[in-house]
């Protein structure tokens, strides 16, 4: 399989959770915001669930296919930021805090989700593990089997995008949440001084992904602590959805 139809291929069972995991974490950050009273993102219309309110044509589309066609490339990716004013919130710095927690606690909340949907196509069909496995488990080849397996590998690629994007997203670097929530907690000296950071926060995310082989910042985030949490959930999933541990 060429390098494009590799994309293409990978794209069609990652983009749907992906974009999910993305407009979900958006859409949380605009909802905790209007809860406590900021209705910037309310009146710019980003509170609706469809997608294309929240779609960024280079974050959501453009850099992730590329990223694919990239051997062995950093994935990354975003929505359109949600507008929030400060001013608007009823006790700004700690609604701040939560704000900026929010994105990541809904793809908390969607990594478990994820994998309890996997254990449920378990129940349904245990011969999906056939399509992870290196043993002789054959898939079922009726509509059923067909129709399910593509929603089963869609739920293993969720369960890792929304634990990628929360743990990247907690990075204490404006203007990631991390950083937005560090700022909104430290005493108002040191909150300062990491506010003035955004202005490069872009440029230092991107020389942490540079310079990762020698630093191993992101590799660590993305391949040590993202694929043994992603493991123990899906071994997890997959123990109630068949009862044999993996």
């Amino acid at each position: 399989m060429n390098t494009l139809s590799h994309a293409l291929h990978t794209l069609s069972y990652m983009g749907l959770p992906l974009l999910l995991a993305m407009v979900l974490h958006e859409y949380a950050h605009g909802w905790t915001a209007n809860y406590y009273g900021g209705p910037t993102a309310r009146s710019q219309g980003r509170l609706p669930l469809n997608p294309l309110a929240h779609l960024d044509p280079f974050g959501t589309v453009i850099l992730p296919l590329m990223c694919l066609l990239m051997p062995g490339g950093f994935f990354i990716g975003w929505a359109k930021p949600v507008p929030i004013d400060p001013r608007h919130l009823r006790d700004p710095r700690p609604n701040m805090a939560v704000i900026a927690a929010a994105g990541p606690g809904m793809n908390l909340l969607l990594a478990p989700a994820s994998a309890a949907l996997f254990a449920g196509l378990l129940k349904i069909d245990p011969s999906l593990l056939g399509y992870w496995a290196d043993s002789s488990m054959e898939l079922r080849q009726d509509l059923l089997g067909k129709l399910l397996l593509p929603v089963a590998v869609m739920c293993v690629y969720s369960v890792m995008i929304n634990l990628l994007l929360m743990l990247f997203n907690l990075i204490p670097i404006p203007p990631l949440d991390g950083g937005r929530i560090m700022t909104s907690l430290l005493p108002m000296r040191p909150a300062l001084a990491l506010a003035r950071l955004e202005t490069y926060g872009m440029l230092i995310i991107v020389a942490l992904i540079v310079l990762d082989p020698q630093i191993m910042v992101i590799t660590t985030i993305t391949h040590t602590l993202v694929d043994r949490i992603a493991g123990e959930v899906l071994a997890t999933a997959t123990f109630f959805g068949t009862g044999t541990p993996q």
